[in-house]
């Protein structure tokens, strides 16, 4: 079982934007993968995840290597064992079989250049902790960027489990799987294709992406997936924006007890939504099946779930991403 709460429309019957998303996959990457799936029910949630990914992480000059351990490191400090286990895969794909396996056993490269980008990366589950910034390209800074989103996306909507019964666990298998992908892992690819799925989004590109790609999708899943706040009314939304600012990343002891006590003052129609979208905006994984059903009570469409979870998400990355503006400095 990949999914956690609702099984996603097979890729074969996708239609409109949800079938150009998965062409660019299928030619760009590894196909329709379980995270594009999940997201299939909002698909310009989808389409903008996408296209800041494959802009971010596939596109552009930026050593490709580089940028797979920006994904592993980022989703590592979010806790994300299934995200951690793809990169270290893909990692094996880009030849880097022994990097692959540092990052399998939890452990830190001993190239400096390598170690210094892990260190940044994990920094900035709580940037202002960290006073963290990023010295980085747009690709790097990208990368880091949607990661943050789909690590959280995943933890609260897949099971932890990359391949069947943990089988990603092996050396072996690790190795084999990045062989089988290493072909379409290293091919180039062009900057900015991914932003023909895109809308004309209203919100200008971030300034720490200069005119790189990477800014318009990064605008562009910012301005797609905040409206899943307008599922909530003004105080929870006020209450997720409030907490993820005190908070700062900070992951919690126990976190299905600190988002109840968290929601104490929302309104009573207002707290399980609000409950989850904190969860996915800080402990994912911790989104039980007894949130969603309560939730889908007033909201029974797996869309909605997706946008809430979108929503909470992306309040979390955008945390990080103000972290690199001049005023917050």
């Amino acid at each position: 079982m990949t999914y956690r709460f609702f099984t996603p429309v097979p890729p074969k019957a996708a239609t409109g934007l949800t079938a150009e998303v998965y062409r660019q996959l299928r030619d760009e990457f590894l196909g329709p993968v379980p995270t594009f799936q999940a997201l299939s029910a909002v698909p310009e949630v989808q389409a903008a995840t996408w296209a800041l990914m494959r802009e971010a992480l596939l596109a552009g000059d930026a050593s490709r290597v580089d940028r797979e351990l920006v994904a592993a490191a980022v989703s590592r400090a979010n806790r994300c064992r299934f995200c951690v286990d793809a990169h270290v895969l893909l990692l094996h794909a880009l030849g880097e079989h022994e990097l692959a396996e540092v990052f399998a056993r939890g452990a830190t490269p001993s190239e400096p250049g390598h170690a210094e980008l892990v260190a940044w990366a994990e920094a900035s589950r709580s940037p202002r902790a960290a006073d963290w910034t990023s010295p980085y390209r747009p690709e790097l800074t990208g990368t880091l960027l949607a990661f943050q989103f789909i690590n959280r996306i995943v933890s609260a909507l897949l099971a932890p489990d990359l391949l069947p019964g943990g089988l990603q666990r092996s050396p072996l298998v690790r190795s084999v799987g990045g062989r089988l992908c290493a072909r379409v892992a290293r091919e180039p690819k062009e900057p900015g294709r991914g932003l023909a799925l895109l809308d004309a989004g209203t919100t200008a590109p971030p300034a720490w992406a200069g005119d790189s790609p990477v800014g318009v999708a990064y605008a562009s899943l910012k301005d797609a997936a905040v409206r899943g706040g307008d599922l909530l009314g003004d105080v929870a939304r006020e209450t997720v924006t409030a907490a993820v600012r005190w908070e700062d990343g900070r992951y919690p002891d126990r976190p299905a007890d600190w988002a109840v006590d968290l929601v104490r003052d929302v309104p009573g129609v207002d707290r399980v939504g609000t409950r989850i979208a904190l969860l996915a905006a800080f402990a994912p994984s911790a989104i039980s099946p007894g949130d969603v059903a309560l939730w889908r009570y007033s909201h029974p469409a797996d869309a909605d779930l997706v946008r809430l979870v979108a929503y909470g998400a992306i309040t979390a990355t955008d945390h990080v991403a103000r972290a690199l503006s001049p005023a917050h400095h």
